[in-house]
């Protein structure tokens, strides 16, 4: 009996297919550890340097200590008493960013209330309290992004998630900048807009050769074509 012959094309095929599986399945079940551990790790250092910077007017110390209150419930993985408070001693993130919202750590309390919200499964309001997070600083605020548009992918919301995963983009944070690239090419592919799609991609593949993302980033161009 004769082989069958396995081509280049059959070949690229089953990478197509395989991406195409990838992407529903993403969009389906939308967790990225490294995404979660940059988010993480970078509300543990603004909460460290909040503690050791804004002491120079009295509320800023005020809300600090409200903050380094509820990162310890942050820290151990109690979403819900980090988010709401403890009934004692603790106000939690949502107090805290509601009543010092016009203070850096109000903003910061922000962050950190959008975190525990995305992490019990609240994503309306996860939403909501990550848009009114801002800093200057070039990997706090594309992080807060690209998760606000995880947020947004999970409500289905694909126009307003590509547009948060554009905007963390820009930033040309060397992570997180090709993460949300991917993320936003593959929100692309969702809402049928194949040349944005395919532009994402390969802005991965030229600009971030050498990120894990560029691997994948041929059989992405070739589903977007």
């Amino acid at each position: 009996m004769a082989k069958t012959k396995v081509t280049k094309e059959d070949q690229n095929l089953e990478n197509v297919q395989e991406a195409l599986n990838t992407t529903s399945a993403w969009i389906e079940k939308n967790q990225n550890k490294l995404t979660w551990a940059v988010t993480i790790i970078v509300a543990v250092v603004v909460g460290v340097l909040a503690l050791n910077t804004y002491v120079i007017k009295p509320k800023a110390v005020e809300v600090s200590n409200e903050n380094a209150k509820a990162v310890t419930y942050f820290m151990q993985g109690d979403w819900e008493k980090a988010l709401n408070g403890d009934d004692a001693e603790c106000i939690g993130f949502q107090a805290i960013a509601d009543e010092y919202e016009m203070y850096q750590g109000g903003k910061l309390a922000a962050l950190y209330a959008g975190v525990c919200y995305y992490q019990l499964g609240q994503y309306e309001d996860a939403a909501a309290y990550l848009s009114k997070f801002s800093a200057k600083d070039l990997t706090i605020e594309p992080a807060a992004l690209q998760l606000l548009g995880d947020a947004y992918v999970q409500m289905e919301e694909y126009d307003k998630a590509a547009k948060a995963f554009e905007v963390a983009a820009n930033s040309g944070n060397e992570l997180i900048a090709p993460m949300s690239l991917m993320k936003a090419g593959k929100v692309y592919l969702e809402l049928g807009n194949n040349a944005a799609a395919k532009k994402a991609f390969e802005t991965v593949k030229a600009q971030y050769p050498t990120s894990a993302e560029a691997q994948d980033a041929d059989k992405y161009i070739a589903i977007a074509e």
